[in-house]
């Protein structure tokens, strides 16, 4: 899998299915460069940073965390630089950090609801071995928004409660007409059986409306433009009605 580009300053590595391995994204600044997420292992931190090599790219100076769910948060021990969660998901890594993950403690789990089969089953794909698992919280926390200068370019983080996760954070480049959103736009495995829930839905998609950008960088799939996204969220919501 090879990084690609969206323009000179975002470069994005797709996501392999198999693994449950998320889009990781890149923004290039004159003094600073930023990732977004973290990936699910070591492994998909050092592919992700290979591949930044090959393009000369730097390696990040920060990374900003999307929302705690494994995938997406479990290469933060392996990042260069600072990571950055907000405050909400970086409660939830840290009662993630204390969990074990023998055969028995990750059933015990699923069947508290603590955890979901999806994310058991690919943890089993990515970790032949699980006590390489290590889960820590981020080194910068914020609640709210947070605007970073990466000289020439900006990002700017926004806590929401998405369909998704309720910690989930945006990633704004106003510059470039670009928007991350890491998996806000999916359903809500844990706490909605794989559902969307409407009033959660029906709000995500009025800020979608608000926020200006082109470009839509989504977890698990190809970017999309702006109407795409805003018609594929209104297509599900009204199949909630």
């Amino acid at each position: 899998m090879k990084l690609k580009k969206i323009s000179d300053r975002i470069y994005y590595l797709p996501n392999e299915e198999e693994n449950d391995r998320p889009v990781l994204g890149y923004i290039k600044g004159d003094k600073y460069s930023l990732a977004i997420d973290a990936g699910n292992s070591s492994k998909h931190v050092e592919k992700f940073y290979s591949e930044l090599n090959n393009l000369d790219l730097k390696l990040p100076d920060y990374t900003v965390i999307t929302h705690w769910h494994w995938d997406h948060t479990f290469g933060m021990h392996s990042v260069e630089g600072k990571t950055i969660a907000g405050k909400t998901t970086n409660d939830k890594l840290k009662e993630v950090a204390t969990w074990q993950w023998s055969d028995e403690d990750m059933k015990n789990r699923l069947e508290a609801g603590e955890d979901i089969e999806m994310c058991d089953r690919c943890i089993k794909v990515e970790y032949s071995n699980r006590q390489e698992i290590k889960v820590i919280p981020a080194d910068i926390e914020f609640n709210g928004s947070l605007k970073i200068d990466l000289g020439g370019i900006h990002c700017e983080l926004i806590q929401v409660e998405a369909p998704h996760s309720e910690d989930s954070v945006l990633i704004c480049v106003p510059e470039e007409k670009t928007l991350f959103v890491g998996d806000a736009n999916c359903e809500d495995f844990y706490n909605n059986n794989g559902n969307y829930d409407k009033d959660k839905l029906e709000s995500f998609i009025a800020l979608m409306r608000k926020i200006h950008f082109d470009t839509y960088v989504w977890g698990h799939d190809e970017p999309q433009t702006k109407d795409e996204a805003i018609t594929y969220l209104v297509d599900q919501l009204e199949m909630l009605k």
